[in-house]
C-alpha cells in the first residue's frame, strides 16, 4: 500500500525497533499491575462503587492491550493487502490485529481503493473480493450513521479537513461493530487532492467498556443520592423522635426537682446509614418518670421508622399506667405482629420520687449501672428475651432503692466500641470514681463521650445518665 504523502512534507521515518519495544515493555508491565488491581477489586457484585471500579480497571485493561498491539504492528510493520498474503498467514502473524486496526487508500483518479488484511476482517469482507471505493463504502454503514460518514469524506475531499469520527458497520453475518476512522487528503504537487489515506479501528470492545462504566458510575451516582436522601430523612425522623437534648435537662417539670438528666447519641463512623437505637424520658400523670433505652436491630429509613413506631407505644403505654414488665411483654407483641421481622433490645424504667424506688425491666438488654459512693455495679437483671424474638413472652420485674447522689446509667450495645458484654460493662464501671468528681448528669455524659467518643465506632449508640438530685 502507498504511503501517505503530502507535496510539502516528506514521510516520516519509523521510530527504532529498540525504542518501540521499550515501549511495548512498558505497556505491558503497565498491563500486569492494572489487571492485579482489577483481580484485587472482585466482590460480589453488590457494591455499586465496586461495580465502577471493575469497569474503570476493564477499561484500562482494553486500551492498554489496545496500546500493546499497536505498539507490535508499528514494530513489525502493517499486514500485506490480500493480493499479496493470503488472509491466513496474516492472521497466524497478528491474530488481535486481524480486527483490531485497518490501512486503506482511496485514489480519486482512477477511482480505485486498497485496503490492508486487517480492513477486510473489521469489516468482515471476503479478502478475496475487490476493496469498496468511496462510494460503495456507505452500504456497509449503518443507517443511522450513513449521513456521518458522507460528511466526514466530504470535508475531507472538499475542504482538505482531517478526518477523525466514529461510525457503525453491519457485517455480513449482522453483526454491528463500531469503528472510529482518522484519515486525510493526500495532495498531488499541484495541492489538489490525488487520493485518501485513512486508519480504520475497531473499538467496539473499547465502546462497550466505556458504556459499562459510564453506567456502573450513574448508578453509583443514584445509589449515593439515594443513600443521602435516605440519610436525610431517617436523621430528621430521629430527631423528631427523640428528646433534644444539648445539656442537662431536670424532669419533672413541675414539682421537685429530683432528677438530673443527660442523653447523648453516637452515630456510627463506618456506616451513613441511621440505626435503630433510641434514648427517651417523660414525665407521667401520676409523677413518675420514665427512662428507656433501646435498639431495633438494623439501619436505614424502614429501621428508623420502626424504632419510632415502638417508642411512640412505650410513651403511650407509660402514659396509661402500664408497668415496666407488661409493658415490654405487650411491646413483643406489638414486634411480632409487624408484617416484617424484626429484633430488638430494650429496656424500661419507672422512677418514683416519692420513695426513690427504681422498677425496672429488660428485653435482652444491658441491664442499667448504679454508681454510688465512687464504686459501681451492675443491677441484677429480671428475665427478659429480646423483643420480637419469642411469641407471648413473660418479662420480669426489680425493684431498686436510690440515694441522693446516685448515678445511673443506661445504654444500648456498641457504646464502647470493640468490646462488647462485660468487657465493656467493666471499662464503664472502672469510670466510677471519674463520675464521682461530676457535678452533673451532663458533665458524667461529657466524660464517657471524650473517652469512647472519638474511638471509631462500627454501630450507634445511646446513652442516659439520670442523677438523683433530691
Amino acid at each position: 500500500m502507498p504511503s501517505h504523502l503530502s507535496a510539502d512534507r516528506p514521510a516520516a521515518q519509523p521510530p527504532g525497533r529498540g525504542s518501540v519495544d521499550a515501549l511495548i515493555s512498558q505497556a505491558r508491565r503497565l498491563k500486569g499491575e492494572v489487571d492485579a488491581v482489577r483481580r484485587d477489586a472482585r466482590g460480589d457484585g453488590s457494591d455499586p462503587r465496586e461495580r465502577w471500579q471493575r469497569a474503570l480497571c476493564d477499561l484500562a485493561l482494553h486500551q492498554l492491550h489496545d496500546l500493546d498491539q499497536h505498539l507490535a504492528q508499528l514494530r513489525d510493520g502493517p499486514l500485506p493487502a490480500p493480493e499479496t498474503a493470503p488472509p491466513v498467514r496474516a492472521a497466524a502473524r497478528h491474530p488481535a490485529l486481524l480486527s483490531r486496526v485497518g490501512t486503506a487508500e482511496w485514489n480519486l483518479l482512477t477511482d480505485g481503493a486498497d485496503w490492508s488484511g486487517e480492513l477486510y476482517a473489521i469489516l468482515g469482507r471476503d479478502p478475496a473480493a475487490p476493496p469498496l471505493t468511496l462510494d460503495e463504502l456507505p452500504s456497509l454503514v449503518h443507517d443511522e450513521d450513513r449521513p456521518r460518514l458522507t460528511a466526514m469524506v466530504t470535508d475531507c475531499l472538499v475542504d482538505a479537513r482531517p478526518i477523525d469520527g466514529e461510525f457503525r458497520v453491519v457485517r455480513p453475518d449482522g453483526e454491528i461493530r463500531t469503528v472510529h476512522m482518522m484519515g486525510e487528503p493526500v495532495l498531488d504537487a499541484d495541492g489538489g487532492t490525488a487520493s485518501m489515506w485513512a486508519v480504520l479501528r475497531d473499538v467496539s470492545e473499547l465502546r462497550r467498556s466505556q458504556r459499562v462504566e459510564s453506567e456502573t458510575r450513574d448508578s453509583l451516582a443514584r445509589h449515593r443520592r439515594d443513600a443521602q436522601a435516605e440519610h436525610r430523612l431517617a436523621v430528621e425522623l430521629q430527631e423528631a423522635v427523640l428528646p433534644p437534648w444539648r445539656g442537662s435537662l431536670r424532669l419533672p417539670r413541675q414539682g421537685p426537682r429530683t432528677l438530673d438528666l443527660a442523653a447523648h447519641y453516637l452515630p456510627s463512623s463506618t456506616s451513613t446509614l441511621i440505626g435503630g437505637d433510641w434514648y427517651d424520658a417523660i414525665e407521667l400523670p401520676d409523677g413518675e418518670t420514665l427512662l428507656s433505652v433501646g435498639d431495633l436491630t438494623g439501619h436505614g429509613v424502614a429501621v428508623t421508622s420502626g424504632m419510632a413506631m415502638l417508642l411512640g407505644a412505650v410513651r403511650g403505654m407509660a402514659m396509661a399506667g402500664t408497668q415496666p414488665g407488661a409493658l415490654l411483654a405487650l411491646l413483643n407483641q406489638l414486634v411480632d405482629a409487624t408484617a416484617e421481622p424484626a429484633l430488638g433490645s430494650a429496656v424500661c424504667c419507672r422512677y418514683r420520687p416519692g420513695t426513690r424506688t427504681l422498677v425496672w425491666a429488660q428485653a435482652g438488654h444491658p441491664a442499667p449501672l448504679l454508681f454510688r459512693d465512687g464504686t459501681g455495679r451492675v443491677l441484677d437483671a429480671p428475665d427478659g428475651v429480646l423483643l420480637g424474638a419469642t411469641t407471648g413472652a413473660a418479662y420480669g420485674q426489680a425493684e431498686e432503692t436510690l440515694r441522693v447522689g446516685d448515678l445511673l446509667l443506661l445504654r444500648t450495645d456498641g457504646l464502647v466500641p470493640g468490646h462488647g458484654g462485660t468487657q465493656a460493662t467493666d471499662l464503664l464501671l472502672d469510670m466510677a470514681a471519674r463520675f464521682a468528681e461530676g457535678r452533673t448528669a451532663q458533665d458524667c455524659v461529657r466524660m464517657i463521650a471524650q473517652e469512647f467518643g472519638e474511638t471509631e465506632r462500627a454501630d450507634d449508640a445511646c446513652l442516659l445518665v439520670a442523677r438523683v438530685a433530691s
